[in-house]
């Protein structure tokens, strides 16, 4: 029984990776998948596609990723990689058809990343992995109120006019650095709490202006510093992998 291992891939190893594979002999087929299809779609295709007794459990990981999937499946060399960027196009193919997805890969995406907490904040736009603007600050937001009594409504109106005014802040600052790359920019992307990026992005109209270009996962980051900023981009180019290989007896 083939054993399944997950990691993940920085970009220089995953085009290590597609450089061992694109030398590999073997019979092998190459399926991608664009990002949308349900699980119901993607049995049919690897049904289809692949020989007896492919990976009928990766249909469910291809249907909840996000940017689509590439399969590389043969005699030698199994692996599933979801990667950072959608995928544009279905196909399936004889052999390593690495091509593809090291287009992808290498390409040197005008990215924003907004990093947000309430009371600090870091904006970023990246050519590649290159920061080329930038804006990071903090603005005053109380913790939550612990005590109850009538000073406890009070204190929350005050806190969220507080929110307001600090995603408003926000909101500004994100409109002069994004605005001179708007018409190059490929892909927006956030790093927070669920609620307060989704409050955010409630609050400023330009960033639900893109949402078209908002990649549909959240970073964790723990500062909103430059160098926090900069460090994410290893992990905004990195490639979820889902290897599978012959364990040893």
């Amino acid at each position: 029984m083939p054993a399944e291992r997950a990691y993940r891939l920085t970009r220089p190893r995953l085009l290590a990776l597609l450089e061992k594979l694109s030398l590999a002999g073997g019979t092998v087929r190459s399926l991608y998948f664009k990002p949308g299809r349900t699980a119901a779609e993607i049995e049919t295709r690897l049904v289809a596609d692949l020989p007896p007794h492919g990976p009928a459990e990766a249909a469910e990981s291809i249907a909840h990723s996000i940017t689509g999937a590439v399969l590389f499946w043969g005699e030698a060399h199994r692996y599933l990689l979801l990667p950072p960027f959608p995928v544009t196009a279905d196909s399936a193919r004889a052999g390593f058809q690495v091509a593809p997805l090291r287009d992808l890969i290498l390409a040197d995406y005008t990215i924003a990343l907004v990093a947000l907490r309430l009371g600090s904040y870091g904006i970023g736009v990246f050519q590649g992995q290159r920061l080329v603007a930038s804006k990071v600050g903090t603005g005053l937001v109380h913790a939550r109120h612990k005590k109850g009594g009538s000073s406890s409504g009070r204190f929350a109106r005050h806190r969220e006019k507080q929110i307001e005014g600090f995603y408003t802040r926000v909101c500004g600052h994100f409109n002069d650095k994004v605005t001179p790359y708007l018409s190059r920019l490929d892909h927006l992307v956030y790093s927070g709490e669920a609620r307060t990026v989704n409050d955010f992005r409630g609050a400023c109209p330009m960033s639900r202006r893109l949402a078209a270009k908002t990649l549909g996962y959240r970073l964790n980051l723990r500062e909103s510093k430059q160098a926090s900023l900069e460090a994410a981009m290893e992990d905004v180019y990195s490639t979820r992998v889902i290897h599978w290989y012959q364990a040893p007896d």
